[in-house]
């Protein structure tokens, strides 16, 4: 079946993303397109004969209300619309009229259905965008708009969003998402969609620690493993919103766009603007289906570099904290090579006046007392010792007591009528400006050339306040907006610079984490809770839409700095190898039997690593089971690895057996246990996943395993 099929004389458009369908129908005589059929795949012949789900018949509604593919406000329009516009005149209401349709196909690979309207009236363009790829199940939508009125005409887009995505009806739907707070994000929050209008978002200029950009929708009785269920995500990495819309007569629909009420986006004439990427998917395999579909997408679609394995790190920020001097930091590269590292990351501290937060920010050249020779000493100590060299930077922000704050105070975000709000004694720097970019991009570019940095973590840490734009215009407010293209500009520019350099996204942790900056860094930073026990639940969630790979995940010290929890170095391991591993520690506090245990932790890591930034995996429970796992199989399930961890003491009730699924049935595995716990098996892959193994952790309040299975 080919990717996009189309029948002319009923307007019917079959999609098929992977091994699921998406039909819209063009009604050509309402000016509009509505959806028909978004799951399982059906044939064109059999999508033709599906008729569009029925819509209220009282003279108080339309049957297309609600129902449409990007519903505009105007006409018999009452829910919330995805596309909004203020005219010059105050007026606001659309008349869409369509204008046709067309599909580009890149032979078997990908296509792009493009479907454009216009106002009967008035010079606002706008086209729907639809990508199918023949190897993923995700759908990619997104929205253009453009304004084609003469000079002078100018226009507000009060919304715009991306994508409108209709839900087939069900008799009860669930809205699940992410939520959180700095240092204890991504926990998962499953609940009844109300009737209305149900709303997450940012208003915070970055995606947040709050919520994250992505949702998904069941019927309410979805398990991790069996029921339906559709997950959407965004790729915009500034303000956003995702609204859950349900009918009194049982529709329902998403909305994913940019932006927050109250944010306009100009248009003058012949201007156009493009919204962020949101990518759909539906899976019959529930919510652990849903989210290796998002992950098969990330990897093959979306991040720069899938391929490669995601070296293990070691940073110094909570052995020095600002104290870094040349002297400590070349004593914990000899320790961190020494355990296996093979990069090196000098955190906050190496520049300007940057004795603390108050100041040096925007200031971005070597601490002259603490590296008098600058930094290239370091980075060829770092390089002879096998690792690669890394620089913590945040080229986003300003401290007021910096050299470029005193040269260049308008280049902040601000309100020319407010007093700006400090926080953390620094501001934001406006990136929706091209001569800020331009410099961002021109010091980070001469920083890594200089001194042959081979990975930056990029931090953001706070939120935008009185933000609006220096420059000129009526959308002042776009800046919620804008400054994430800016800063999408400056990455693209870096990465093109500098196509070896690797880049992670940090915002205070987990706060700015999207399939639109993942689309130009390696990896994101999770949380700044390194607490082994509390990433359990901040990596469960996380793994709902983003793949291992990506996850930054650290082993520090004991007890923990940020919630004093004592957890043997094993089980910390343990959780840190479920990602992309890294070490934080004090390294010159850890004893040498320690420093043995983690470097042989770390030899294991490298063997098993492939397979878990690579392969498919599946939760099994959850952390606030008594027990849980995370299983990732190899593409081709060669090779499994299990990670499983008991939080508490050993229960005395019989635990269920630990059933692995994703395995070939028909293949005889070997399974090796790391603990001791388990004698040496040879199973078939149908017998790990209908009876299993047993669930025995060693003893202790912190039990944990890792099994490596191998096909025979």
């Amino acid at each position: 079946m080919s990717l996009v099929q189309v029948d002319q004389q009923s307007g019917t458009i079959a999609l098929s993303p992977g091994d699921t369908s998406y039909v819209v129908r063009i009604e050509a005589d309402r000016g509009t397109v509505r959806q028909v059929h978004w799951g399982r795949r059906v044939s064109l012949n059999d999508a033709l004969a599906l008729p569009p789900e029925p819509g209220a018949g009282d003279s108080f509604a339309d049957p297309w209300d609600g129902a449409e593919e990007l519903p505009a406000d105007g006409g018999l329009r009452f829910g919330p619309p995805a596309l909004e516009v203020r005219y010059d005149d105050g007026t606001n209401p659309l008349e869409p009229r369509l204008e046709g349709f067309d599909v580009a196909a890149d032979g078997d690979v990908s296509a792009e259905v493009r479907i454009r309207f216009r106002d009967a009236r008035r010079p606002l363009a706008w086209t729907l965008h639809y990508r199918v790829r023949a190897d993923s199940r995700v759908l990619e939508r997104w929205t253009t708009c453009r304004n084609e009125g003469p000079e002078g005409t100018g226009l507000l887009l009060v919304r715009a969003a991306s994508a409108f995505w209709n839900l087939p009806v069900r008799a009860d739907y669930r809205l699940s998402s992410l939520h959180g707070q700095w240092a204890a994000e991504f926990a998962v929050q499953r609940r009844a969609l109300a009737v209305g209008e149900t709303t997450v978002s940012s208003r915070r200029g970055h995606t947040g620690h709050q919520s994250n950009p992505w949702v998904a929708v069941d019927g309410g009785a979805a398990t991790e493993s069996d029921g339906e269920v559709w997950c959407m995500a965004l790729a915009g990495s500034g303000s956003w919103r995702i609204t859950g819309v349900r009918s009194p007569e049982g529709r329902c629909g998403v909305i994913c766009g940019a932006g927050h009420e109250g944010v306009e986006l100009a248009l003058a004439a012949g201007a156009s603007w493009t919204a962020p990427v949101s990518a759909g998917a539906y899976s019959p395999e529930g919510f652990g289906g849903a989210s290796r579909a998002l992950h098969a997408y990330a990897r093959a679609s979306v991040l720069p570099r899938a391929e490669r394995v995601r070296p293990v790190l070691y940073n110094s920020w909570e052995a020095t904290s600002f104290e870094v001097t040349f002297d400590n930091q070349r004593r914990l590269a000899d320790l961190a090579a020494e355990l296996g590292a093979e990069l090196f990351v000098v955190d906050d501290g190496w520049f300007g006046r940057r004795d603390d937060d108050r100041a040096g920010l925007g200031d971005w050249t070597p601490h002259r007392r603490r590296f008098p020779r600058g930094l290239r000493p370091l980075s060829e100590h770092v390089r002879a010792r096998g690792m690669r060299f890394g620089l913590w930077v945040e080229p986003e922000m300003v401290n007021l007591d910096s050299d470029l704050y005193r040269a260049h105070p308008d280049w902040v975000l601000h309100l020319p009528d407010r007093s700006p709000t400090p926080q953390r004694n620094q501001l934001v720097l406006d990136f929706s400006r091209s001569d800020v970019t331009d410099w961002a991009f021109a010091w980070l570019d001469r920083t890594v050339g200089d001194f042959a940095v081979d990975f930056l973590k990029w931090d953001f840490n706070r939120s935008f306040s009185e933000a609006g734009s220096s420059a000129d215009g009526p959308d002042r407010r776009a800046v919620f907006v804008r400054h994430a293209e800016g800063l999408h500009r400056v990455l693209d520019r870096l990465r093109e610079a500098r196509p070896e350099l690797e880049i992670e996204s940090c915002a205070g942790g987990g706060g700015r984490v999207d399939l639109g900056v993942l689309a130009r860094t390696d990896q994101v930073w999770t949380s700044d809770n390194t607490d082994a026990v509390d990433r359990l639940r901040i990596q469960h969630g996380f793994s709902q839409a983003y793949p291992a790979q990506v996850m930054g995940a650290w082993v520090t010290d004991s007890p923990n700095a940020m919630s004093g929890r004592t957890v043997p170095l094993r089980f910390r391991f343990h959780v840190a190898m479920a990602g992309a591993l890294g070490i934080g520690g004090d390294l010159t506090r850890w004893s040498p039997a320690e420093r043995r245990e983690a470097a042989a932790m770390v030899g294991l890591y490298k063997e098993i690593r492939e397979v878990v930034q690579h392969g498919q995996q599946y939760r099994i429970g959850d952390p606030d089971d008594h027990q849980h796992a995370v299983e990732y199989v190899a593409p081709d399930r060669s090779r499994a690895v299990v990670l499983q961890w008991r939080v508490g003491a050993a229960s005395r009730a019989l635990q269920p057996r630990l059933r692995l699924p994703g395995l070939d049935p028909d293949a005889r595995y070997a399974v090796r246990d790391d603990s001791g716990t388990l004698e040496h098996l040879v199973v078939t892959g149908a017998a790990l996943a209908g009876y299993g193994l047993p669930a025995a952790l060693p003893a202790g309040p912190y039990g944990s395993r890792l099994l490596r299975l191998r096909r025979m």
